[in-house]
């Protein structure tokens, strides 16, 4: 049955073709031709806007130690773990303490046979004994700070408040004014939108690498010039924004000359035009 179906398919796939005729190939090639032409136009209108394009990167460094638990939450944590010691089976080290407690016990009784002990005539050290030991052993560690003071107010650190997520800000002259925004660069027409984001990264310091997120932008702010630089072929630019992750720790600090920063969210509202951190603020999660 197989050959007889492929005939039937190709004889109709024949008719379906012949019945355009010539005109139908005029038909759909001067479609093309209309649709060619338009986006020529769009090209030719695209060139010709007056909007530069810009693509800026929100570079985060997520938090690397976790944040401090707030009341209800520690009495919680302390509710899940009774329960689960309420709940846990006696670990082997529980059981060997029950072991020798019931081993000197019966040896205080005066019924202690040596023969049958002959398995834990070797114990020397007891688990107790290993208990004390332990004990001794925590009283010297000294875990590391969880806040460093002489690094919580020093902005060009990437190593600041280790329990928040921080934003990469850098100083760029727009107009005649020295603004605080997102690391960015103007596009070129070899590049995509996501090329440009990768290229504004890298004109960040050397030792400071990031992955972006995705090749489409998670946002977009526009904004004018300034009316003494603005002409009829430059009136304003459209930024977009794109999202990265710091690689690693990154180094100790970003730029000594402090045209570089690392803020939380909260601190944003202190450093960004009003209209520019509320585009900002929606792609950025975290208090």
């Amino acid at each position: 049955m197989a050959a007889p179906c492929s005939r039937m398919a190709s004889q109709r796939l024949v008719q379906f073709l012949c019945s355009f005729g010539t005109g139908g190939l005029r038909h759909i090639s001067s479609n093309c031709a209309r649709r060619a032409a338009a986006q020529s136009l769009n090209v030719e209108d695209r060139a010709a806007s007056p909007w530069t394009l810009t693509a800026a990167v929100c570079v985060q460094r997520l938090p690397v130690i976790s944040a401090e638990c707030s009341p209800l939450e520690e009495q919680f944590t302390r509710l899940l773990r009774q329960m689960e010691l309420e709940k846990s089976l006696l670990s082997d080290h529980e059981l060997r303490l029950l072991e020798d407690a019931d081993r000197l016990s019966r040896k205080q009784a005066g019924d202690y046979d040596s023969d049958d002990e002959q398995e834990h005539a070797d114990d020397i050290v007891l688990a107790q004994d290993l208990e004390d030991s332990w004990e001794q052993r925590m009283k010297t560690f000294l875990p590391a700070p969880r806040v460093r003071d002489d690094l919580e107010k020093d902005v060009t650190s990437a190593q600041r408040c280790l329990a928040d997520s921080l934003v990469l800000l850098a100083q760029q002259q727009v107009g005649d004014a020295k603004l605080w925004l997102l690391p960015q660069t103007q596009w070129q027409e070899v590049e995509t939108l996501r090329q440009t984001a990768e290229r504004a990264i890298a004109t960040l310091p050397a030792g400071l690498e990031a992955s972006i997120l995705g090749n489409a932008p998670c946002g977009v702010y526009k904004y004018k010039l300034p009316k003494a630089v603005r002409t009829e072929s430059s009136v304003g630019t459209k930024v977009f924004f794109f999202k990265a992750l710091l690689s690693g720790g990154g180094p100790p600090s970003v730029a000594p000359d402090a045209t570089l920063m690392w803020a939380k969210k909260s601190e944003l509202r202190h450093y960004l035009k009003p209209a520019y951190l509320m585009k900002v603020n929606r792609f950025i999660l975290g208090p």
